[in-house]
């Protein structure tokens, strides 16, 4: 909470342990600002645990603090709702403490070290519009952690492993029999093989349609998959190739995106760890046989639904998606000092991550302290509701959607400018993008119009890129110095601080719910207060100094702290629009 609440607070829990009652103190944001700024709502409960009239309490509450300075005016509504009213003083004195450290509504002192897996693409198959959410979310979580006091390391966890590449070198080696990486002599030398990213991207759904297809070429792709596991040097060597180009791509499209790893790493790098692992589970008792494959059954009373058990090793000897995720547990728990470890990926893999907690916790894998959590999330549709598509029926690639809305704000916003044109189109259409994605809470379903959220007017990326600059060029055409708010002239303003004083509450519940929704809402909500100053007000042809330097001083608060929030979002404010 607030610094300057959590002061109110204390004086409100002194005042109620004078009158007999040790209880603590929460205010919140009035839901009548007609009748106060904040509001009080413990009473009740109080009386209630107590046999007293509620209203008679509030009375005497409100005797004790209603003189204090923070407080304007203190009034009791209903049957004992106390409203607060804050004191110009009280105001100013927290903005003017912002405009010195704007961090004291950030920081919340958790001294917590989070591993978070996210991203998650597999290596040559084409990024899509459903590898967005995993790693706009991710990103935006790690920003916010490391703004509320954590630090943080963060894994694109690439499937860089199993069945899909051993269809892929399958697919290869037909076209191309000859290679060398397909000679039994074959011992790491160096292969005149040329291999693009276009080529991947036309070699993954051939390969994994015949695959589908016809059994015996799946049967095939699961032998070279083995085999890969086992370090066949062919395989292996193309395998690297395969990801070294396939990853260039994918970095490439993430820095578009202002998404950031700490680790590039993937599942042939928790591979190495699976015979330690297993050591261990087998030293557990952990691991029973069924029908030729390892399991470890965690089913367990309580359950409601059916919980198969997971499966380590496959009936072919291949090692399962299951079986890297808990040796990733067992590499990260075993290379860091963590505290949580949050996984961003599709909440249908909710069951997946349940079954691999499970068996992480009840084998004493982890830490009883460590957290392993889930942040499952909802799906991105087009406009109609349905899944995003190409004109040609396939699902649509990230980058085909990052240049449909590129063009679309070049379209749309950008009629004048000609210098660095390309690049700000991107920079807005990547906001346009993320706000959108990020604006619903996290396990929500939602549905991307590319004209709702290129819309200069609506709650929109773009609203907030625009509004965030015009703050800023008023600011540099100021010729007056500013550094402290002197006076409070409007009721706009008020608004806008009272709600400035809600923020650190608004960062809190974002961390605690993992989801940039709430931060969304705020950053919109407090833009658009500001904007609505803005037109009631002719900021620098204010002729009263002293109002004038508190607005630009008002204004330099609200464009920092505009800032800051886009950056938790990920998102880059252009030099101009």
């Amino acid at each position: 909470m607030n610094y300057k609440i959590a002061e109110l607070e204390h004086k409100i829990a002194i005042a109620l342990k004078s009158l007999g009652y040790d209880e603590e103190v929460t205010i919140c944001p009035s839901n009548r600002p007609d009748l106060g700024d904040y509001q009080y709502n413990g009473i009740m409960p109080i009386a209630k645990k107590n046999g007293l009239n509620p209203q008679t309490l509030a009375q005497d509450l409100v005797n004790l603090i209603k003189d204090e300075p923070e407080l304007k005016d203190v009034n009791i509504a209903g049957p004992g709702f106390i409203n607060l009213k804050f004191s110009d003083e009280f105001l100013l004195d927290f903005m003017n403490a912002s405009n010195e450290n704007l961090n004291i509504n950030y920081n919340q002192d958790i001294n917590k070290t989070i591993f978070l897996d996210y991203g998650g693409p597999n290596v040559a198959k084409v990024l899509h519009v459903g590898h967005l959410r995993s790693a706009n979310i991710g990103e935006a979580l790690k920003r916010l952690c490391e703004k509320v006091g954590c630090k943080t390391i963060s894994d694109v966890h690439l499937g860089d492993w199993g069945r899909p590449m051993g269809m892929v070198i399958l697919e290869i080696k037909t076209r191309y029999p000859d290679l060398a990486y397909f000679k039994e002599d074959y011992h790491g030398e160096k292969v005149n093989f040329t291999l693009t990213n276009e080529d991947l991207l036309e070699l993954y759904p051939i390969a994994t349609t015949k695959a589908k297809e016809d059994p015996n070429i799946m049967e095939e792709a699961r032998k070279i998959n083995y085999e890969l596991q086992n370090k066949h040097p062919g395989y292996y060597a193309l395998w690297q190739k395969i990801v070294e180009v396939s990853v260039n791509e994918v970095k490439r499209l993430y820095q578009d995106l202002n998404v950031n790893f700490t680790l590039w790493e993937g599942e042939s790098d928790n591979f190495y760890y699976i015979d330690e692992m297993l050591d261990y589970l087998y030293s557990k008792n952990m691991i029973i046989e069924s029908d030729g494959a390892k399991i470890i059954p965690v089913k367990e009373d309580a359950d409601t639904k059916e919980m198969p058990p997971l499966i380590l090793i496959k009936s072919n000897g291949a090692v399962s998606y299951e079986a890297t995720d808990l040796a990733a547990i067992w590499e990260r728990t075993h290379k860091f000092s963590l505290d949580e470890i949050w996984y961003l990926t599709d909440k249908r893999q909710e069951l997946h991550f349940t079954q691999v907690f499970r068996v992480a916790q009840k084998s004493n894998m982890v830490d009883p302290n460590l957290k392993l959590i889930f942040n499952g999330f909802g799906t991105m549709n087009g406009p109609d509701g349905k899944p995003f598509k190409t004109r040609d029926g396939g699902v649509m690639p990230l980058s085909e959607l990052l240049d449909n809305v590129t063009i679309e704000c070049e379209k749309r916003l950008l009629p004048t400018i000609t210098e660095n044109r390309a690049k700000i189109a991107r920079t807005i259409a990547v906001a346009a993008i993320k706000y959108a994605d990020l604006l619903p809470f996290r396990t929500t379903d939602y549905n991307f119009d590319i004209d709702k959220f290129t819309d200069l007017n609506g709650k929109t990326g773009t609203y907030l890129l625009y509004s965030t600059i015009r703050m800023r060029s008023l600011l540099n055409k100021s010729m007056t110095k500013f550094n402290k708010m002197d006076v409070i002239s409007t009721d706009i303003e008020r608004q806008i601080i009272v709600t400035m004083l809600d923020l650190k509450r608004i960062i809190k519940r974002s961390y605690e719910n993992y989801s940039l929704n709430e931060i969304c809402e705020y950053l919109y909500k407090i833009t658009n207060l500001y904007n609505n100053f803005y037109a009631e007000n002719k900021v620098l042809t204010e002729e009263d100094n002293i109002k004038k330097n508190s607005w630009l001083t008002l204004t330099k608060i609200i464009y920092d702290n505009n800032v800051e929030l886009l950056n938790i979002l990920g998102i880059n404010i252009p030099e101009k629009m």
